[in-house]
Parts: structure tokens; sequence; C-alpha cells
């Protein structure tokens, strides 16, 4: 089977030659060819090079268009400062009183210089490899969003003091997001990443309410558009797995501190999984052993709708051995459990 043809049979609950391995890789990806994460989020041709790069030299199944969560807040018109290394950090929140709501307009993707740059790395990707492998294109979720333009706090006190103004500027950043996907499907991406990290602070009422009716209507432009949807909530979304299972998406992530067996008992056997070992305490420091037992116990786990990653990002500093431990390339430790 290629790649692609994995991940489809995954999705489809069809028997597969091996189950797919799809690592979330960022800076890790940068600085395996020489660049910084700052190179790599900023420049579309480093990311491409990058994502390339491991996707190849681990024999994966997905190459991804991830890299900050700033491209849809900077077409917004926040500034920020890009240190090498790190993450961008916003000179000012966009929306610091409620008259600020008035910022959340229709962006143009064309003439928005980071959406359009994130379309153009779709493009080479797929490109590039996208006849074997899946391509994942990505964008912020509702709440996620609206946290990176009026800060969590604020998003916080938002949901319970003056929901109204949130579900109208959710609105427009809904509107945006599936233009934006569906932009990126037309170069080439046959599935869109969605990040909504900020809905693992909130409790199932509130996810009900203010979140999964709005991811809900992303997914479903996503899929209209002829794209499958992987949701990436990081953190503990283990009180609102089964609402989650409701918006319609095809993938959800499982960050490292979710049980696989409870979300799988949540979710029902329809709906693929994709996780979960912790990718610090056992990617980052443990041993290639470690991975290797930890990784099995995933598959074990997860049942035929089951997707190999880390809970969460490749770690920068993570050694090259405990990568190779849990994919499908030379190095494994996995070899019975891949089927290599």
């Amino acid at each position: 089977m290629t790649p692609k043809e994995r991940i489809q049979a995954t999705l489809q609950g069809h028997a597969c030659d091996r189950p797919a391995v799809t690592p979330i890789f960022m800076a890790w990806a940068a600085n395996f060819i020489g660049r910084t994460y700052r190179d790599y989020y900023l420049d579309g041709d480093v990311l491409a090079e990058s994502q390339l790069a491991v996707t190849r030299a681990f024999n994966l199944d997905q190459i991804s268009a991830i890299s900050d969560p700033w491209r849809e807040a900077s077409a917004y018109g926040m500034e920020f400062d890009w240190p090498a290394d790190g993450v961008g950090k916003p000179k000012e929140l966009l929306m610091r009183t409620p008259a600020d709501i008035d910022r959340i307009k229709a962006f143009d993707i064309e003439n928005a210089e980071r959406p359009r740059q994130r379309v153009a790395s779709v493009a080479q990707m797929a490109q590039a490899v996208g006849q074997t492998h899946s391509v994942l294109g990505w964008v912020e979720g509702p709440i996620a969003e609206y946290a990176d333009l009026r800060g969590v706090e604020n998003t916080m006190m938002d949901l319970i003091d003056a929901p109204e103004m949130y579900l109208k500027a959710a609105e427009t950043i809904v509107d945006n997001a599936i233009r934006f996907a569906r932009a990126q499907i037309e170069a080439g991406a046959e599935m869109i990443g969605v990040g909504d990290a900020v809905a693992s602070l909130i409790n199932p009422q509130m996810y009900q309410d203010f979140v999964l009716p709005l991811e809900k209507r992303l997914f479903d432009g996503i899929h209209e558009a002829g794209a499958t949807v992987k949701l990436h909530i990081c953190g503990d979304i283990s009180r609102n797995i089964e609402h989650i299972a409701q918006t319609g998406a095809d993938i959800v992530d499982l960050d490292w501190m979710v049980s696989i067996e409870a979300a799988r008992k949540a979710v029902g056997p329809d709906v693929t999984l994709c996780g979960n070992f912790d990718p610090s305490a056992v990617l980052l420091q443990g041993s290639p052993a470690d991975v290797a037992k930890a990784a099995r116990a995933c598959l074990a786990a997860g049942g035929p709708r089951f997707i190999l990653q880390p809970g969460c990002e490749v770690p920068p500093g993570t050694p090259e051995a405990n990568i190779r431990a849990f994919c499908p390339c030379e190095g494994s430790l996995m070899g019975e459990a891949l089927g290599l």
C-alpha cells in the first residue's frame, strides 16, 4: 500500500498492511535540515523542505503544513516579534476591548502573506509527494483563534460575561477558516488539521454551547470541499471526548494524558483515533526501547481505526534514534508491530 492508501483505508476501517505513523514535526524538522524554527514558519520553502526531509527519512505516511498558531492572527492584523528558536510573540492583543470586535473581518487569502505562504507550501509538498502520501493542511479552530486574538484569560471571561461577543467574532473566524482550508485543498491537501487547543480548558457544557456547533460548521465546510478533518486539541480532553466525536472529525488526536481505551469507548468504533505516548517524558527523555514499548501499548489499545504518533509535537532536541524507534524506517524497534 502507498502511505495515502494506508491513511484512507484506516479512515474507512479497512485492513491495512501496517498501522499508519504520522508524528507532528515542526521545530525538530527545521533543525534536521540545519535551519531555525523561525526559518521554518516564516519561509514556506524551508517548511516544505523540512517536511519532505523528515517524511522521507522516517518513512512517514503523511506530510504536514503545520507550523505555528499565528498564520490567521497575522492576517487579522496582529503584529509579532519572531525569535529564532521559539514561537512568535504578539506585540499586543488584537482585541483588547469589546469595541475591537470590529477588527475581526473577512481576510483576503491572496493578499494575506502568511496564509498565502501556507497554501504555497501545501502546493509544493503535494507536487513532490502528493501522489503517494497524504498531504495535511492546517487551520486554527474557532476558540483557539479567538483566544489568539483576545488572550486565553479574556476568552474564559467572555464565555461567562460576554458570550454574544465571542459568538459574533467566532462566526467570522469560522468563515475565514473555511476559505483558508479550501484554498489549501485546492492546492493539494486531502486532509485539513484543525488546532483548537483552548477547547481542552472548558467544561462539557461550555464545549457543547460554544465550541461544538462552530467546529461542526467548520468541518462540514471542509468535507463539502472534498477533504477529511483531523482535530488536534492539546491537553486533557477526557471530559469532552464524547462531544468531540459529534463534530464530524474523521480523526481525533489524543494527547498523552488521555486514555486511549476510554476515548475509544466514548467515541465508538467509527472515529479514527491518533496518538498518544508522552512526547516529553517518553520520546524526548526516554530510551529507544522506552519509546517502542509505549508505541506498542498505543497500538494495542487503539484498535483498527488508529494512527500512531506521540501525543503532540516531537520536541526539539529529541534523539533521532528515539524517533526511528517507533517509525517504519531504518533503526525501528517496531518491526513486528509495524510488519517490517
